[in-house]
C-alpha cells in the first residue's frame, strides 16, 4: 500500500482575504511554484510522485467570514480531482449558516463532485463543532446526519489558528465528544490533534470513541511524541497528513522524513502512513 497524505490544502487563493494572504505569502516558501502546482493537476500528481505519495486528500472549505472562501471551492476541488480520482480525493464543504438545504448539499458533494470526505473548520467558520446541541444550529445536525448515513468521513479542525478573525476557542476538541456520541457511525478525522493546547483532550477522545481518528497534520514531527507520548497505543487510529502548503510546513517530503525519523515501530509507521488511511478513504 502506498502513502496517503490526508491533509493537503487545495483552495481558491484568488478568494483569500488580503490580511490572510499576507500571512501566507510571508510564511509559505516558493509561493509561485506552489500556485502553479495548484492550478495543474498533472503537475500536482508529478509532485506527489516525486515525494513518494500515492494519494492525497484535497482539503477545502467554505469560510467567507475569516478566509474568504465561498461554495465555489467545491467546484474547484471537484474538477481538479477529476484528473485522477483514485489518487486525488477531494474534500468538500457545506456551511451550516449558509446552506438552505444541508441534506441536499451534502448529498451533492458525493453525487456531483465525487467527494471522498468533507471539512468543518470551527475557528474559521465561527461555531463550535457541537453547535447543533442547543438547537440553535439544526443545519449542522443535518450535515452530520447525512454524512453519517452516506458514509462520508468528516475532517474537523481542532487546535488554534493564527489568521486574522479566527476564533481559536472553537478549536477545543472536547466539542467532538458530543458529535461522536450523537453520530456513532460517523467517521471523524480530528485534524491537528488540538495542538498545541488540547492534546491531552484529543488523546482521551481518540481512546473513547471508536470512529474517531487523529490526523497529525500541522503537528511538527519533532513535537509529535512530546504532545502524544503514548502514540503507539493508538497507532491503529492515526493517519499521516502534511498540511502542505500551510504556514511553517516545509514540504510533504520533509514531513514524511520527520515522521520516519521518530523512534516508532515499523508496524506503527506502516499504519500511520498507509494502512489506516486505506481502510478509511475511498
Amino acid at each position: 500500500m502506498g502513502i496517503t497524505d490526508v491533509h493537503v490544502h487545495l483552495e481558491p487563493y484568488n478568494q483569500i482575504k488580503p490580511a490572510v494572504l499576507d500571512i501566507l505569502l510571508e510564511r509559505i516558501p516558493d509561493r509561485e511554484r506552489i500556485a502553479r502546482l495548484m492550478e495543474d493537476p498533472r503537475a500536482f500528481l508529478e509532485h506527489l510522485d516525486s515525494v513518494g505519495v500515492e494519494r492525497a486528500c484535497l482539503i477545502n472549505y467554505v469560510a467567507p467570514e475569516v478566509m474568504g472562501f465561498t461554495e465555489d471551492a467545491n467546484r474547484m476541488v471537484g474538477e481538479f480531482a477529476h484528473e485522477d480520482r483514485k489518487r486525488l480525493i477531494p474534500f468538500g464543504s457545506v456551511h451550516p449558516k449558509r446552506s438552505k438545504n444541508p441534506k441536499r448539499d451534502v448529498e451533492r458533494l458525493e453525487s456531483k463532485w465525487e467527494m471522498g470526505g468533507m471539512k468543518i473548520h470551527p475557528p474559521h467558520q465561527l461555531f463550535a463543532a457541537n453547535a447543533y446541541a442547543d438547537g440553535k444550529m439544526p443545519a449542522l445536525r443535518t450535515i452530520y446526519q447525512t454524512a453519517e448515513r452516506i458514509g462520508m468521513p468528516v475532517t474537523v479542525h481542532t487546535g488554534t489558528s493564527i489568521f486574522p478573525g479566527a476564533r481559536s476557542k472553537f478549536g477545543d476538541p472536547m466539542a467532538l465528544d458530543d458529535v461522536a456520541q450523537d453520530f456513532p457511525d460517523l467517521t471523524i478525522l480530528m485534524a491537528h490533534g488540538g495542538r498545541p493546547l488540547w492534546c491531552d483532550t484529543a488523546f482521551y477522545l481518540l481512546r473513547r470513541h471508536p470512529k474517531m481518528y487523529l490526523d497529525i497534520s500541522s503537528i511538527p514531527p519533532r513535537r509529535l511524541l512530546e504532545w502524544f507520548p503514548r502514540l503507539e497505543e493508538i497507532a491503529a487510529k492515526v493517519v499521516f497528513g502534511s498540511d502542505w502548503p500551510g504556514p511553517g510546513i516545509p514540504g510533504i517530503r520533509e514531513e514524511l522524513d520527520g515522521i520516519r525519523g521518530l523512534p516508532l515501530k515499523e508496524s506503527t509507521l506502516e499504519q500511520i502512513l498507509s494502512r489506516n488511511a486505506a481502510k478509511l478513504l475511498k
